[in-house]
């Protein structure tokens, strides 16, 4: 496992080791002589003496010229290993050889056992230099000192591991890399009091605030890849208070390639606060259905819809249609696509889910295979200014889209909901519960096409999501806005929610509603103050965060699933599904009749209407 080095590292390096080799090599013999002579220097006669100081010198040059012909100054970049000992081994086989040639023809007059006991305490130097990583890497840090000045980072290493060793031995070796290892923080306390590499393994987690202060540290590096999502929230949650910079290791498979440098370094970001592992998905299984399929995706533009198409396209359909009313949306992830993907079969439409004679035509025109709905208005507080808009474009979108699939024979129909659905207090929530209904009735009557749901909470980074706002309210100097102290939500990144969309549609079989377990809710409180101390700041002090009090239609806390749903595991086990819940299709029909009639009409009792038709429905009228 390597570490690249600049040539002047390298060749310091190989210097060190070299007048390490001369001193433990001289050393060696005269403490050999001094051994024969039973530790009395005076009875050392001035012939053994003068012998040694003419023959050590060559004897030095030879020992390094073997040396270097078996490579022992090369592997430096390497941990030593059974190969660093079998080359020490042959090269002190050579050395005995030219040692006895040597007795044979010069004949120095030395006696036998100082050359057999400098011979073997040479050997043990030798080894020991080459083993023993800390004391080269506490010479070598000495040497190197003099490069660093006053300014440089002083740095703590989350984990004491590999990674972090790895990231040490960098900093040592490097001349490019203005910082200093000050301190190492790691929970195993049998490591506590220990040194790596001559740093301080001060302590576990519950150090890490001390030691910052006393240390004086600049930046923090978490560098425990393996680690699971709870631990480096927790954490991390830790180093966000000490007020230092916060970076993070890549994953533990960059590990095994050799990458865990400072270049792969990143900030942390709050996907890393979540306090759960990512979600993993069988991508072989999900571009293997999808390829060589004709995919739909409508709300293509969107956040959501976006990065369906970017994950889509690498699976390699015969063909991606991206469906949008939005044409800014459309323009620029048609422009990215094309860019990276030259060849893909890519189709880009504009035209809204309502218009039920455009979807006939492009779905008569193209004839996908799957769809993927993602068309939707998504933003609460809006929604309840609007919610004739709320039903007109999710449920009856939604309605429309999945008739025109029975009917022009797609095979996959896959919606994508939200947490909101479940219990909801807003009509945008009551509205993406009708969906799930609606796509729930149409699995049961359309046994060609197979009806699927997936529901997740907050998307990071999604347009309109929480983490944007406050980034822009930072940026402007705060105050940083909160409904409630106790507000709480599910967060998922985009790619996860996508990932579990293409799941999703992979395991479909009709009529399920796919959730993910997405570990415990976050406080948005929470995650406001530690966004604030990942920008540089202290929340309250140099930001202030402000509660605004809970909007029209929100509440304290999301769920993922009804109680009456049940939950039934998949062979991914972080994706779970909800059991259809029973309900009556043609009274169902007759009342999509009725909210179709009042939209048309811009009802003013449309809530009260939604409320009928869903019980779990509870309208929130702060």
């Amino acid at each position: 496992m390597k570490i690249t080095l600049s040539k002047g590292s390298r060749f310091r390096i190989m210097f060190i080791l070299a007048i390490l080799d001369a001193l433990s090599i001289a050393c060696s013999f005269f403490f050999a002589l001094w051994l024969r002579h039973d530790f009395k220097f005076n009875v050392i006669s001035e012939t053994y003496i003068e012998t040694y100081i003419k023959s050590i010198g060559v004897w030095i040059i030879v020992s390094f010229i073997v040396f270097s012909l078996m490579k022992l100054y090369n592997n430096i970049l390497t941990f030593a290993g059974q190969d660093d000992l079998f080359r020490i081994i042959i090269s002190y086989g050579i050395l005995a050889v030219i040692g006895v040639v040597g007795i044979i023809i010069f004949d120095p007059n030395m006696p036998k056992s100082y050359y057999i006991l400098g011979w073997i305490l040479s050997f043990v130097s030798t080894v020991v230099i080459r083993f023993s990583r800390r004391t080269l890497k506490s010479v070598g840090h000495l040497f190197s000192s003099l490069h660093h000045s006053s300014n440089d980072e002083s740095i703590m290493i989350i984990g004491a591991g590999l990674a972090g060793r790895m990231l040490l031995r960098e900093y040592n070796e490097s001349d490019k890399l203005r910082g200093k290892v000050a301190c190492f923080i790691d929970d195993n306390p049998e490591k506590a009091g220990c040194r790596l590499d001559g740093i301080p393994i001060v302590g576990g987690r519950d150090k890490i605030i001390e030691s910052a202060s006393k240390y004086n540290i600049d930046k923090i590096i978490y560098a425990i890849p393996s680690g699971d999502g709870k631990t480096r929230k927790a954490i991390l949650d830790i180093c966000c208070e000490t007020g230092c910079k916060v970076e993070i290791v890549p994953g533990i498979y960059q590990l095994v390639n050799g990458q865990a440098d400072t270049r792969k370094l990143r900030k942390v970001e709050i996907r890393d606060l979540l306090g759960r592992d990512a979600v993993e998905v069988n991508l072989d299984e999900i571009y293997k259905y999808i390829s060589d399929k004709v995919v739909m995706v409508t709300g293509g533009g969107g956040s959501i819809g976006s990065e369906l198409c970017r994950q889509i396209a690498l699976s390699k359909p015969k063909q991606l249609i991206i469906f949008d009313i939005y044409e800014n949306n459309a323009y620029e992830i048609q422009q990215e696509l094309v860019r990276k993907y030259p060849h893909l079969n890519l189709v880009v439409l504009i035209g809204s889910v309502r218009n039920t004679a455009r979807l006939d035509y492009v779905l008569s025109t193209y004839k996908p295979d799957m769809v993927f709905h993602a068309a939707a208005h998504k933003h609460v507080p809006l929604m309840e200014d609007s919610p004739n808009e709320a039903i007109k474009n999710n449920v009856f979108g939604t309605y429309k889209m999945a008739k025109a699939a029975v009917a022009h024979n797609v095979k996959k129909f896959v919606l994508i909901s939200t947490d909101k659905a479940v219990n909801p207090t807003n009509i945008m929530g009551a509205s993406k519960r009708l969906c799930e209904m609606v796509v729930q009735m149409m699995n049961r009557e359309a046994p060609n096409t197979e009806f699927v749901a997936v529901r997740f909470g907050n998307v990071l980074g999604s347009n309109g999501s929480v983490i944007p706002l406050f980034e822009k309210q930072i940026a402007q100097g705060g105050p940083v806005t909160v409904t409630h102290p106790d507000i709480t939500r599910f967060f998922m990144t985009i790619p996860e929610a996508v990932s579990l969309v293409l799941q999703a549609g992979y395991y479909a079989k009709g009529g399920e509603i796919y959730v993910l377990d997405m570990g415990q809710p976050v406080r948005i409180a929470d995650m406001a103050r530690n966004l604030i101390r990942l920008s540089g700041y202290e929340p309250d002090y140099d930001i202030r965060i402000e509660y605004t009090g809970l909007r029209p239609g929100e509440k304290l806390y999301e769920e993922l699933l009804m109680d009456e749903e049940g939950l039934q595991d998949t062979d991914n086990k972080l994706i779970h599904i909800g059991k259809p819940i029973e309900m009556d299709d043609e009274e169902f029909k007759r009342q999509l009749e009725r909210l179709e009639e009042a939209y048309k009409v811009e009802a003013t009792n449309m809530k009260d209407i939604v409320a009928e038709i869903v019980p779990t429905y509870k309208r929130n009228n702060k």
